[in-house]
């Protein structure tokens, strides 16, 4: 290609998301893939909680800092050790949280955490699928130790905040491969809706005690907590409805937590950051291009769907702040989606 500049949306300094200047519209050099990268030109993005958690945390101290992981796009080039894709292939992918984002035309991501977007979905539905489906693909199968695929398996998996991006994962994932009965927490009419058609079978309500709606839906107790919020506030439920050596994984923020209440039940507590293999370099980073590769089959088969919501239009400031606006008021439900330049 011979483009040398593109479009992206970046921010020069921490500002309040009402703040024009919060996200800005601006020129940038199209990066260069290094050996491993693929160059993509960007189709269809999605905004994230840590998006405007970046945006209000970290100030580039006047440079431009680009945001943005979760994206859909087709590859343009290819670094010269590049193995599994070629150019015009459709992928899809979450990035890496130390490399600039994906808010802009073109961008470069190593193709260990890339897989080929699901055939069945647009570049947009797909782009809504990728940090939420390997947080919660991690999550249940890796930290929560579930058999992926095993229907054999006994007990009750709580997920909170079930119509939010990762709990609406959460639920498809484990309605579709394991044969733990799947309760979430909602309050609203529409996101109790939208959790029960993700597969959630229990809604119980956040704004009222837990345990006491738990121990009508899961008698026997819980077995696994997938905990998305409130995880500080919540701890202490958790450990009174869980069973004797039952699990939780968490994936909100919080600098401490009382887990002296797991202890006389042997509760494990575990922690998903799904940015953790590309932060760390660790040697299974590949593990997410198959991971991603498994989500694109059961999309492409019917047993998941795209959690994309609501479309915001072209990825531009304008619409950034918006969707960043959204975000931060913890309304949202599914996806938030940008698509095109």
């Amino acid at each position: 290609m011979n483009q040398t500049t593109m479009r992206a949306v970046g921010y020069r300094k921490s500002l309040p998301i009402d703040d024009v200047d919060s996200l800005i519209d601006v020129e940038l050099p199209v990066p260069e893939p290094g050996p491993r990268d693929l160059l993509v030109k960007v189709e269809a993005i999605a905004v994230n909680p840590v998006d405007y958690k970046v945006r209000q945390n970290n100030d580039p101290g006047g440079g431009i800092k680009v945001l943005g992981w979760d994206a859909a796009g087709t590859v343009v080039a290819v670094g010269d050790e590049v193995e599994r894709f070629r150019v015009g292939d459709e992928v899809y992918y979450a990035g890496a949280l130390d490399r600039a984002g994906a808010d802009s035309e073109y961008h470069t991501v190593d193709e260990r955490i890339v897989a080929l977007k699901p055939a069945t979905l647009s570049f947009t539905e797909a782009a809504a699928l990728p940090l939420t489906s390997l947080t919660a693909w991690e999550g249940l199968f890796e930290h929560l130790g579930l058999e992926n695929g095993g229907l054999n398996q006994d007990g009750a998996l709580l997920i909170t905040a079930a119509a939010g991006g990762v709990g609406s994962v959460t639920a498809q994932l484990a309605r579709a491969l394991t044969s733990l009965t799947v309760i979430g927490t909602a309050s609203r009419p529409e996101t109790v809706e939208f959790a029960t058609r993700m597969g959630v079978r229990h809604i119980i309500d956040h704004r009222e005690p837990l345990v006491p709606q738990l121990a009508e839906v899961a008698p026997s107790g819980l077995t696994h907590v997938f905990s998305t919020a409130a995880t500080t506030g919540n701890l202490a439920a958790y450990a009174e409805a869980l069973r004797p050596f039952g699990r939780i994984v968490a994936i909100d923020d919080f600098d401490s937590l009382p887990i002296g209440v797991l202890k006389p039940k042997s509760i494990s507590f575990h922690w998903e950051f799904m940015f953790t293999r590309s932060l760390f370099r660790t040697a299974d980073q590949d593990r997410q291009r198959h991971i991603l590769t498994q989500v694109a089959r059961l999309v492409d088969a019917g047993v998941v769907t795209t959690t994309a919501v609501k479309d915001l239009g072209r990825i531009n400031a304008a619409n950034l702040r918006e969707a960043h606006r959204v975000m931060e008021a913890g309304t949202a439900i599914g996806k938030i989606t940008l698509t095109g330049f």
